[in-house]
């Protein structure tokens, strides 16, 4: 499920970087991710009243963290797409369960590891 919506949102970033003129060097992809955490930081302090709210409505200011939580994923897929990051190993190993498909059904125990040390980070 990862490794599909890295190379999904690889072919958009691709696309959109073709059509503006953008290098994505090795910089560029965790430039974008913090300009993106910026903008969800942003959206989250209209949302939450402590920024000025710009005569957006409610149900706006919600959309556009969803928005801005979607991007800063993207441009975590995207990072970890150019660096060969393995998440769902990094996953397992920091949260303590292996990512699954959706579709895929379980045990219904959704719980991590009893066993485990400690909180995830």
């Amino acid at each position: 499920m990862l490794k599909t919506l890295q190379t999904d949102f690889d072919r958009a970033s691709r696309a959109y970087c073709d059509t503006h003129g953008f290098t994505r060097d090795a910089d560029w992809y965790i430039l974008k991710l913090q300009e993106e955490v910026g903008e969800l930081t942003q959206a989250w302090n209209r949302l939450s009243g402590r920024a000025r709210l710009k005569d957006v409505p409610a149900d706006r200011m919600h959309r556009d963290l969803e928005d801005e939580a979607a991007d800063v994923l993207g441009h975590i897929l995207l990072l970890a797409e150019r660096h060969d990051l393995d998440l769902a190993a990094a996953i397992q190993r920091k949260w303590r369960f292996a990512p699954r498909d959706p579709d895929t059904p379980t045990d219904g125990d959704t719980t991590r590891d009893a066993d485990a040390a400690g909180p995830p980070p």
